[in-house]
């Protein structure tokens, strides 16, 4: 908790940050990574209003956020982030846009468990809702089997080194409060803001040689953003995969391109085909049912355009029916997805070596034993 001192110093910077960032569009001046920190920093501690908050954020996406301030704001919310070194040697992120998906049914809250049962521990994170879309996410449809979204940081390390589990989900209630609590800003703000590009790169568990970051992307110009966020925030590698929904499964039917690095390396291309692992599917990634109720949003043609709750149970019942072997587009994505990352972490020597991988554990129904 700052101090009266601290908190006064605080506001003092923010005064000035505001007066150069928010100056119009010809006028706004950068600010430094450091005073970018403090920034943010600022914020979380709630040492000043939600309308200079607002201001703060606002501006800064107005003006587009440099590569020093998106590291700035990175540093404030790993340093309010509880961070402990897991019971294994390492670690894969796996971690979708906080804000869902509303498009699809999403069969990547299932992709942990298979990557467990291929000998790699796996956490992912995000949150229950949140803006722009407000869609379905993986703690949604973790909620809809009964599994615990809120297990605390080291119970997650429990559940990672459980030979058992071997993965782990932790919510942002839990591993950031400070920052969960500007959820509500967040949704008074409406657009995407500088939260929503570094909120993804916490890692509050880190394996005790190597940690690794796996996320998506739909623009060109994130990848490169990302892996310098990524490496600033300490990851040893990371692989960003051209997802449906900016998530981390490519489309299943047509050519993908993901960008990785290694060892804090260069950022290197990755071209891969659904068709050359043997899937051939008409749809992208399995859609929403038809028959799903529609929830109206008048105003807003980003946010919420199904039922979460419903959209979510048959999400999780698409999921459970691949890990049991059940063939169709979830099956198909599991097997993608979690190809790229076994090839990406040296578990296979190839996509199709991954491909096969992914196939028999599914085929097994092993995985389907970790969804506790």
């Amino acid at each position: 908790m700052s101090t009266s001192t601290e908190t006064k110093e605080l506001q003092t910077v923010m005064h000035s940050i505001i007066q150069r960032i928010a100056t119009g569009p010809e006028l706004s001046k950068d600010i430094s990574q450091e005073e970018a920190r403090i920034g943010m920093q600022a914020v979380l501690e709630g040492a000043v209003d939600p309308v200079q908050a607002a201001i703060f954020f606002i501006a800064l996406r107005m003006k587009r956020e440099t590569d020093d301030e998106n590291k700035g704001i990175l540093d404030a919310i790993l340093a309010s982030t509880e961070s402990i070194t897991a019971d294994v040697d390492e670690v894969v992120y796996l971690v979708d846009p906080y804000n869902g998906y509303n498009r699809s049914l999403p069969p990547s809250p299932f992709l942990p468990a298979v990557l467990a049962e291929c000998e790699v521990p796996t956490i992912s994170h995000g949150v229950a809702t949140v803006g722009p879309k407000y869609g379905i996410t993986h703690s949604t449809v973790l909620k809809a089997l009964d599994i615990n979204v809120t297990a605390s940081t080291q119970q997650a390390n429990e559940r990672l080194a459980d030979p058992a589990v071997g993965w782990s989900y932790l919510d942002q209630s839990i591993l950031n409060p400070k920052l969960h609590g500007l959820l509500d800003l967040r949704k008074k703000m409406v657009k995407r803001q500088v939260i929503t590009t570094t909120e993804v790169l916490v890692r509050p568990i880190s394996g005790r040689s190597k940690t690794h970051l796996v996320t998506g992307y739909v623009h060109k110009p994130y990848p490169p953003k990302y892996a310098a966020l990524a490496k600033h925030a300490g990851f040893n590698s990371n692989l960003l995969i051209r997802g449906v929904e900016g998530g981390v499964i490519p489309s299943l039917r047509q050519a993908g391109k993901s960008f990785f690095y290694y060892d804090m390396g260069e950022l290197q291309e990755l071209d891969s085909n659904p068709a050359e692992i043997g899937i051939e599917q008409s749809v992208r990634i399995t859609p929403l049912p038809e028959e799903l109720p529609g929830i109206s949003t008048p105003g807003d043609e980003i946010a919420l355009a199904v039922d979460v709750e419903k959209s979510s149970q048959r999400a999780a019942e698409a999921g459970v029916a691949a890990l049991e072997g059940e063939k169709g587009s979830t099956y198909d994505a599991l097997v993608y997805s979690g190809a790229l990352i076994l090839l990406h972490v040296g578990k296979a020597g190839s996509l199709a070596e991954g491909a096969e991988q992914v196939r028999a554990v599914l085929d097994s129904g092993k995985a389907k034993a970790r969804l506790c």
